[in-house]
């Protein structure tokens, strides 16, 4: 990454350097809720190539913003994590999630990942919203279960089984975030069987209500 460095003297600078290339900061994403192997980035980064991939994980961990290590037996896969220092990236993200979509010209409709989706929810939970709540639910996204809490105005959500959840849904990231986001309606996701329910549908709905996008900025005027 030297080679390309901006040979700036600023910490922002040298962030840059570190971080700056086409993405490294997705990858970074991609990390924040676990550890992954190679070919769950490349599910999460579908337009990514391999050696585009391969190259940005070679250049984080020689700046110490992840490792790779093997799994313990009987998995031994090798799988990459950020380190304390790479985790510390997270409220970077948010913040950039945050600017981003209020955005005029953000695009709608894309594709998501898991973990874009679930990152997207920390970043966009409205507490004044969840005040006197309090729900327990499962969200099982393809293969990733997700343990999802609300108390007292807190949100937790972090990959796992949830503990007598109110509900469990399983759905999709980009129905979730439809529905969470873009005013669809839950029970026309469920007729489609874009989405199930099993639990409290009252609860699910209340779930889909606690995330809100920031007013749009303004757009140029020509």
């Amino acid at each position: 990454m030297a080679t390309r460095s901006y040979n700036d003297g600023c910490a922002g600078g040298h962030a840059l350097d570190l971080v700056g290339e086409r993405w490294a900061l997705l990858v970074v994403r991609e990390l924040l809720l676990g550890p992954k192997r190679f070919t769950d980035l490349r599910a999460g980064l579908p337009a990514i190539s391999p050696n585009v991939l391969t190259q940005r994980l070679d250049e984080l961990e020689q700046a110490a913003v992840l490792r790779r290590r093997q799994l313990p037996p009987p998995a031994a896969a090798w799988v990459y994590e950020l380190t304390e220092w790479g985790y510390e990236l997270e409220p970077v993200i948010m913040a950039l999630g945050r600017w981003g979509a209020r955005s005029p010209s953000l695009p709608r409709g894309n594709p998501l990942s898991i973990d874009s989706l679930i990152l997207s929810f920390r970043t966009m939970f409205d507490a004044q919203a969840a005040a006197g709540l309090n729900l327990r639910l499962e969200l099982r996204l393809g293969a990733y279960r997700f343990d999802a809490k609300v108390a007292n105005g807190e949100f937790e959500i972090a990959r796992g089984n949830a503990a007598e959840p109110n509900a469990v849904i399983e759905s999709d990231p980009d129905t979730l975030a439809a529905l969470a986001y873009d005013g669809r309606k839950l029970d026309e996701a469920v007729r489609s069987r874009d989405l199930t329910i099993e639990g409290d549908k009252a609860s699910v709905k209340r779930f889909l209500t606690l995330f809100k996008l920031p007013e749009p900025a303004p757009g140029v005027e020509n």
